[in-house]
């Protein structure tokens, strides 16, 4: 199955590490980041999931919920957890989904439809490609995928820049250019005439006809 911008987030039911999930349910009207992993106790994830923990009050304050996936089982989730909270100085305080019959991953197009097979006999190599990091609007709707390689870390606080982005442009008629940070000039989205932009925004600099820089909107 394809996953693309703008389209629906699959619907499922898993175990996590906090209890039974209905993902739609447990979404609500909140905006929300899955981010996934090949298996448990794997380098690169372990620093992702204690950082993670570490800036999820900064999640918490743009209203966004946030849930894990590995492909192992539930207990072997447990184990992991000390490991990340021993060397990165923080537990997972967000719940992480066992994907070990592949239900997920394969929803989400991280892995072929045709997986199958004990996930304790795959290697992180095989699983390599559950590496996806979704992000996901109040209208169940998907507003960013990015997928990392095994052997490059994520970098969650771009996540949240662009969590930022997209809820300013949710409510407002913008987009924000190259690099855009909290509080920076934002360029007044093509689909909006002159007439409008007046409006909306009064007076705007222009160095192109289809540039309109203006501040960020409050």
């Amino acid at each position: 199955m394809s996953i693309q911008l703008g389209k629906d987030a699959p619907d499922f039911e898993a175990q996590t590490t906090e209890g039974p999930v209905s993902f739609h349910d447990w979404l609500g009207d909140s905006w929300a980041v899955l981010f996934s992993h090949p298996k448990d106790f794997t380098p690169v994830c372990t620093t992702e999931l204690g950082y993670m923990a570490k800036i999820k009050p900064e999640f918490d304050r743009r209203g966004v919920k946030i849930i894990g996936l590995s492909v192992d089982p539930l207990d072997r989730h447990e184990g992991w957890a000390k490991d990340i909270e021993e060397t990165q100085g923080a537990a997972p305080n967000y719940p992480i989904i066992s994907d070990a019959d592949f239900n997920v991953s394969k929803l989400y197009g991280m892995l072929p439809a045709a997986t199958s097979g004990d996930p304790l006999e795959r290697t992180p190599a095989d699983n390599q490609t559950v590496r996806n990091v979704f992000v996901i609007g109040p209208d169940k709707k998907v507003k960013l995928i990015l997928v990392y390689p095994m052997t490059t870390g994520r970098n969650f606080d771009e996540v949240l820049r662009v969590i930022d982005s997209l809820q300013l442009t949710a409510k407002h008629k913008v987009a924000t250019p190259v690099n855009w940070q909290q509080g920076e000039n934002v360029i007044i989205a093509g689909s909006v005439t002159n007439d409008e932009a007046k409006e909306l925004f009064g007076e705007w600099d222009e160095p192109k006809p289809y540039i309109r820089v203006v501040p960020q909107p409050q």
